[in-house]
């Protein structure tokens, strides 16, 4: 069998992530609230999993998980400074509190870290979402 695919289809970097799991205990509320904070749409079921397509070649594809509880994790996602204030708009439309730093002591606030913005909120499954308008400043 030969790879038919083209040298400008495949990655140019060592690693480029393409999707990652994202449990939760209803993948449909969880990847509808994330698409409604965000601005985007949730995909068709793939088998379990339901997609979040973050216009990056990157999805997150919820996995609704029954038998245990759900394990909280740190999701950051780098936007556009034009559509952070938009997010914002939206988690206060949804009710949700937002926090200026990640331990959730900053209520209603927004960072300006490395020059950007930067906020914190918790998904559904208590998952620690952030959206931020700058990358941080790596050593």
């Amino acid at each position: 069998m030969s790879d038919t695919r083209h040298a400008t289809d495949l990655p140019t970097t060592i690693a480029h992530l393409n999707h990652t799991a994202v449990y939760a205990s209803d993948r449909r509320l969880s990847a509808e609230f994330l698409a409604a904070v965000l601005g985007l749409e949730v995909g068709v079921p793939f088998g379990p999993f339901l997609p979040v397509d973050l216009g990056n070649g990157v999805t997150l594809d919820y996995y609704e998980m029954t038998d245990e509880p759900i394990q909280s994790q740190h999701y950051a996602f780098l936007v556009a400074d034009e559509r952070f204030d938009g997010m914002i708009d939206r988690l206060e439309a949804l009710g949700v509190t937002y926090y200026a730093d990640p331990n959730h002591t900053r209520p209603g606030r927004v960072n300006d870290l490395f020059g950007g913005r930067g906020a914190y909120f918790d998904d559904p499954d208590g998952h620690n979402m952030e959206i931020m308008t700058r990358p941080y400043a790596r050593p």
